[in-house]
């Protein structure tokens, strides 16, 4: 199923574009997707939809990581992880350390992180030793000719990794390998920029705890801080945590090796390592969560303009702003037209080629959905207030792309 191409029927162009009001009870489960489905199927149930869900080991069960990463007993292959990567350099975290409402990181020897986690398995994982997670290592990155994985085609449609590819040709990526041992875990947060993103079981076992979109509001402190930890019992503290409901609980899934989770954008979530385990995750938009993204991008910037609002009198003081939500955030207004430009652009090139020869190509509906779609995501990011105090060459740009947009019959 992984080698095919994301291909969607002329009907889905008529589908009403999604509702992003999503409520916190509008899904009280998360299905498991235990055979094969079609991507039309996947992206109308659950992208259009904003739905979690967990496939099967199926969609892996080809991965050379599956094959090469793991011994016969299905734990870590420690040799072979040592004969292929143990000269390279890994970011780690130290999961019973918190600086800043964060796990501090430091960078270690892939053979020396190795070596602690093989010792701290033949020890009994005891509870007095570091708990060292491997984590955000981009691994496409440091062996981009391994091909470990490979895409599966729900989640293809990557205009996120599409972009940094050719804005940074391969010096950044949102591809990571994570590597952990039994108890590691990964705080309450939500993914970059709001975006989708899936992760893959290389080996081992995850719990995830899942929130809805709106529902972490009630898991915010009284400065607007989200919790840490959402197991803690901080959050009983009504003075300090004054929205918390016991009724605020999480959708529980249980992921096993090879199977592959889907978090929507928004869903505020909780990992856990039950067993020692090695993981592949993409974080990614496309049409179906890029007014998401802008959405996020705007509220960063009503928090950074807000956090220097008694400076707007110096000179520049907009232009300050997108520096710092840049800094901030990883991407700021001009930068989110460049994103859009570089996909707008491929697949215009692409329709006008598919044009010229003729050729009813099985991506051009899907193409044509991603237009309208970065159209109206545009026409949006146009008539913002904000956007009007960029520079006179963003605008223009802005300006052109809409243009190009229009002469195509979407």
């Amino acid at each position: 199923m992984s080698g095919h191409e994301p291909v969607l029927d002329e009907a889905v162009l008529d589908a009403a574009f999604p509702a992003w009001q999503y409520s916190a009870s509008s899904c009280c489960q998360v299905d498991v997707v235990s055979q094969p489905i079609t991507y039309q199927e996947f992206f109308l149930t659950y992208l259009q939809q904003n739905r979690p869900c967990l496939f099967g080991s199926h969609v892996t069960s080809h991965w050379r990581s599956r094959r090469e990463w793991v011994a016969l007993d299905g734990t870590p292959d420690w040799e072979t992880l040592k004969q292929l990567f143990g000269h390279l350099t890994v970011p780690v975290a130290d999961c019973k350390k918190v600086e800043y409402q964060a796990q501090p990181k430091q960078d270690m020897l892939m053979a020396q992180f190795l070596t602690y986690w093989q010792d701290l398995c033949t020890r009994g994982h005891p509870a007095d030793k570091p708990s060292l997670y491997l984590k955000d290592w981009h691994f496409c990155r440091s062996c981009p000719d391994y091909g470990a994985y490979e895409t599966p085609v729900y989640f293809q449609s990557d205009w996120l990794n599409e972009f940094w590819d050719q804005q940074y040709q391969g010096e950044d990526d949102y591809r990571f390998v994570y590597m952990g041992p039994k108890g590691s875990w990964t705080p309450f947060h939500a993914d970059v920029f709001r975006s989708y993103s899936w992760s893959a079981n290389v080996c081992g076992c995850k719990k995830w705890l899942l929130f809805p979109p709106g529902q972490e509001e009630q898991l915010r402190d009284t400065t607007g801080s989200l919790v840490y930890d959402v197991t803690s019992e901080e959050l009983l503290d009504p003075v300090r945590y004054p929205h918390y409901s016991r009724d605020t609980r999480p959708l529980e899934v249980v992921q096993r090796a090879g199977e592959v989770m889907f978090v929507p954008c928004g869903w505020h979530h909780q990992v856990y390592n039950m067993e020692d385990t090695i993981s592949i995750n993409h974080n990614w938009v496309n049409s179906c969560n890029v007014h998401m993204m802008w959405r996020f991008l705007q509220t960063e910037l009503g928090r950074v303009q807000q956090a220097i609002s008694d400076c707007t009198d110096m000179e520049d003081w907009h232009g300050h702003c997108q520096v710092i939500l840049k800094a901030s955030s990883g991407m700021n207004y001009p930068e989110f037209l460049d994103f859009l430009t570089c996909i707008a652009d491929r697949r215009l090139h692409d329709m006008q080629r598919w044009d010229r020869e003729g050729e009813e190509h099985p991506r051009r509906h899907h193409h044509r959905l991603d237009l309208q779609r970065l159209h109206s995501v545009l026409c949006t990011v146009m008539e913002d207030q904000d956007f009007q105090h960029v520079s006179l060459e963003v605008q223009s740009k802005a300006d052109s792309l809409k243009n190009n947009l229009e002469k195509v019959h979407l």
